[in-house]
């Protein structure tokens, strides 16, 4: 498949993989990187589902697919395409590269049976045009502890926190991501070698800050919870001013969890506490006693894409019994185009080409966005993007296509 008379789309071979990589790597602002992330790379990349762009022997641009299985509402864990490594060279824009690599990432997932793709944006103003909506967001804050005191749940003094090997501990806390999986829409069953992702660890990305750190909540001898987290050592006008940055944090109990917090609010001689990357409705926000001093600060994260509109719809739940007919546009897939009858309840759903009468009209891009229920049909609806065709339709299926917790990606890809 060609992009112009001179570039060529093929899959990556394995021997291809470090030419490859240092185009993505100098894409992405050619920063140092460690032999250590180059090998994990290597080792979760899916050959047959990378692509490379060739302006003869020049590579000119690079994209992938991780076959994932995402958390959807009602918790079923759904096959997704994660698609990644995108780059263009600087040399080759406005070319046609990046959509060519976009139509056969797609066209490869509806051929794998995927009925979704994902990815993260590093920039956001790109990928709607090829049908992916912003469904989920993240919680970043900056934790002034000297000053925000937290009031824990009963049973947090019954747990233990002991500090532990990252490496040492990695099948207990892999066990507990595992408990927590069904729990929240947009969270990802690690594939055989992502659980050592979390773990990568070189000093060039530390930026001054110590090696991975990490400590372990336990309830009755078993491990209910883990903090990963970093420190960084400072010193002002008034003596010590260190940082804890957390880098990950789970738990299967409010109490264990609270614990983990209280531990890393607590550390010596640090006066801030970087949060990056958490769920918007996580708990803490509402252990702290002063949430304002915490400085919250929400962005977008996770893009959804439905890739097969009957079959994704089908795959989840719904908050309140639903029975919808929409009329889906989607130029860039069209084999989603046209009307789909919703109905479905808490139990189960079911999605299906209908001739009937539309009550709601709106792109995949659309439906993309509210799919794990983060995102309202009806806010889309206050900015124009989505129309009402049928009386109370439209808040009908906004209502239905909500989730009791926020959806959330919990690491990149």
């Amino acid at each position: 498949m060609g992009t112009d008379h001179k570039t060529e789309l093929k899959p990556l071979r394995p021997e291809e993989f470090d030419r490859w990589w240092d185009h993505l790597n100098r894409a992405f602002g050619g920063g140092p990187a460690s032999a250590e992330e180059r090998e994990l790379d290597r080792s979760v990349t899916e050959f047959g589902r990378s692509l490379g762009v060739w302006d003869g022997d020049t590579l000119v641009g690079t994209g992938g697919a991780i076959s994932f299985r995402m958390t959807v509402p009602g918790g079923a864990v759904v096959p997704t395409a994660g698609v990644t490594m995108i780059s263009v060279a600087a040399t080759h824009r406005r070319r046609g590269v990046l959509t060519s690599m976009m139509r056969r990432l797609l066209d490869d997932a509806r051929a794998k049976g995927e009925p979704l793709a994902a990815l993260f944006a590093s920039e956001p103003a790109i990928y709607g045009r090829f049908g992916y909506g912003m469904a989920t967001f993240q919680l970043g804050a900056e934790i002034d502890t000297g000053r925000v005191t937290l009031a824990v749940p009963a049973g947090t003094d019954e747990v233990r926190v002991r500090y532990a090997p990252p490496a040492g501990v990695l099948a207990e806390c892999e066990a507990v991501y595992a408990a927590l999986l069904p729990r929240r829409p947009g969270m990802l069953a690690r594939q055989p070698g992502w659980e050592r992702a979390a773990l990568v660890d070189p000093e060039s990305g530390r930026e001054g800050a110590s090696a991975l750190q990490c400590v372990v909540a336990e309830r009755d001898g078993e491990v209910a919870g883990y903090a990963r987290f970093r420190t960084k050592m400072g010193w002002g006008p008034s003596g010590h001013d260190g940082t804890v940055t957390v880098e990950d944090l789970a738990a299967l109990d409010p109490a264990s969890e609270a614990a983990l917090w209280r531990f890393l609010f607590g550390i010596d001689l640090m006066t801030t506490l970087k949060v990056r990357a958490r769920p918007v409705d996580d708990a803490w926000q509402h252990l702290v006693s002063d949430l304002r001093r915490c400085l919250p600060q929400p962005r977008d994260a996770g893009y959804v894409r439905l890739v097969d509109v009957g079959a994704a719809l089908s795959a989840r739940t719904y908050l309140t019994p639903v029975d919808v007919v929409f009329e889906v546009e989607d130029a860039f897939c069209p084999w989603n185009a046209g009307r789909w009858r919703l109905t479905g309840d808490a139990k189960g759903a079911s999605c299906e080409r209908t001739a009937d009468a539309a009550g709601v009209a709106l792109s995949v891009r659309e439906l993309g966005a509210a799919y794990l229920g983060g995102v309202s049909l009806l806010s889309l609806a206050a900015a124009g993007r989505v129309r009402e065709l049928g009386p109370g339709a439209l808040t009908e299926a906004s209502v239905a296509f909500g989730s009791p917790v926020a959806p959330w990606f919990p690491h990149g890809f």
